[in-house]
């Protein structure tokens, strides 16, 4: 039986790909085309606002006060992050980073797991989303709540990934995330007591999710083999991630530790990042459970917000690429200065994974994977990529101030050594931001709760209109923009 042929489909009147000159439509009539260049030039000018009508109105741009402060938005039990203290004044008081969650310190969360040497990121989810830390028994059922979700629905991986897959991992977890609605048999209750159920669900998903994500994105772009595993119930999350990432499943206990470790960092990160912040502003509009978390994953997606340890990894391939012998200091030195002064790699001006708008003094963060890193790159022979990371963290302050003639503080961040860290895992650079959503998805589901109880009124910001009012002009007076 013959096939039929395919319709060749017209470019559109509005196409990036339709030639210069006119082009019939169905009804023979010519239609000109419009030019996405010619637009962009034009929306430029329409929509631009100078910085002074910014300050006129006493906009608080970035939701952010002129001290650089974050504007006062809610009130959260959940996460804590304290990078300064203020005078009466207002003036910032730098300090030593401190991040609480639920009130505990991060760094006491972490301890704990070392001393005992046990998995901690299941036990901190836990305490995120219920409020208080489990008992063994309750976080024995909690791991097998999560150990029953692991599987994803019948037909889902084939259906909804494999025959689908993208190029972006992330893409194709919020398109996962919206598609798990269509799987639920009460995807629009928003009762806590299902938004719970919906929360568990999904954190047992997460793992499978993104590595069948990353497997399909690899066989299909990149012709490599696909390996797929099943979830072990029974597994960590962190082991689960390994075992399914991996071609032949394999993983030292070290690695899982490590990787469990850098989940527990990334799991809480207060309110007010842009990502917990969208999942507040989502839930107050009374949307479910999938639409809310899907938005979270689309704004962490931003290489401003969960892209910056990718961002890490290739900066520093791209140093030991321009500097081969990372022992002459002179050279890194001189390498490093090009870059702060746009003349080398992405030419942003940018050291990836130093500063934040936070901290000041120190992100504890950094402080705790560093210790761990050092471990992990004694043990695969890579201790000059990681005398590197702390190279940067020591002396970039110091080139910083004589390129542009000031000092200001700039601690390494989290992301200076979980980009280490990550690619010391052989973790695919396209999986670095998606391991971020799913350490922090227990974040995002005790924020939307938080703001199912607590919150109660829909969040709507207000935006000053500076826009002139015109008359209208008749369709036969008006001329034209584009020809």
């Amino acid at each position: 039986m013959l096939k039929d042929k395919k319709k060749q489909r017209k470019p559109l009147p509005w196409s990036r790909n339709a030639k210069s000159g006119n082009t019939k439509s169905d009804n023979t009539a010519e239609v000109p085309q419009l030019s996405y260049s010619v637009g962009a030039k034009i929306l430029a000018e329409r929509n631009a606002i100078p910085a002074e009508a910014y300050r006129m109105h006493d906009v608080k741009r970035g939701l952010r006060n002129n001290n650089g402060t974050g504007v006062i938005v809610g009130l959260t039990h959940i996460g804590e992050v304290c990078g300064y203290n203020l005078d009466q004044q207002g003036n910032k008081i730098p300090m030593e980073g401190k991040l609480y969650y639920r009130g505990y310190d991060i760094e006491d969360l972490v301890n704990s797991c070392l001393e005992e040497n046990r998995f901690g990121f299941e036990e901190i989810s836990y305490l995120l989303i219920m409020g208080e830390l489990p008992s063994k028994k309750e976080l024995d059922a909690f791991c097998r709540i999560l150990g029953d979700y692991r599987e994803l629905p019948t037909g889902f991986a084939r259906d909804m990934i494999l025959t689908a897959p993208s190029k972006n991992i992330m893409n194709k977890l919020a398109r996962s995330v919206l598609a798990l609605y269509s799987f639920d048999d009460n995807p629009d209750d928003i009762s806590v007591d299902n938004v719970l159920r919906q929360s568990f669900q999904l954190m047992g998903n997460f793992p499978a999710i993104i590595s069948y994500a990353y497997q399909a994105k690899s066989s299909f772009f990149d012709r490599m083999s696909l390996h797929l595993h099943s979830p072990i119930p029974e597994l960590s999350t962190s082991e689960n991630i390994l075992r399914m990432l991996r071609p032949m499943g394999e993983y030292t206990e070290l690695e899982a530790k490590l990787l469990d470790i850098s989940m527990m960092l990334h799991a809480e990160h207060g309110g007010g990042n842009n990502s917990s912040f969208t999942t507040h502003l989502v839930t107050s509009a009374g949307t479910d459970t999938y639409s809310a978390i899907a938005a979270a994953v689309g704004s962490l997606k931003g290489p401003k917000h969960g892209g910056a340890n990718i961002a890490v990894i290739n900066m520093m391939n791209n140093i030991k690429e321009n500097v081969p012998n990372l022992n002459d200091r002179g050279k890194l030195d001189d390498y490093l200065v090009k870059i702060m002064k746009k003349e080398a790699h992405d030419r942003t001006g940018l050291i990836y994974g130093m500063g934040h708008a936070i901290y000041t003094l120190s992100d504890p963060r950094a402080k705790i994977l560093k210790s761990m890193a050092k471990k992990l790159a004694e043990s695969k022979g890579l201790i000059d990529d990681f005398l590197l990371c702390d190279y940067i963290e020591r002396h970039v302050p110091r080139l910083y101030a004589e390129v542009h003639k000031k000092e200001v503080l700039m601690p390494a961040n989290v992301d200076l050594y979980s980009g280490f860290v990550y690619d010391a895992l052989n973790i695919p650079i396209d999986v670095a931001t998606p391991l971020c959503a799913t350490a922090r998805l227990s974040g995002w589901c005790a924020h939307r709760i938080e703001e199912l109880v607590a919150g109660g009124k829909l969040m709507r910001p207000a935006y000053n209109s500076v826009q002139k009012h015109l008359d209208y002009t008749p369709i036969a007076e008006r001329k034209s923009l584009f020809f």
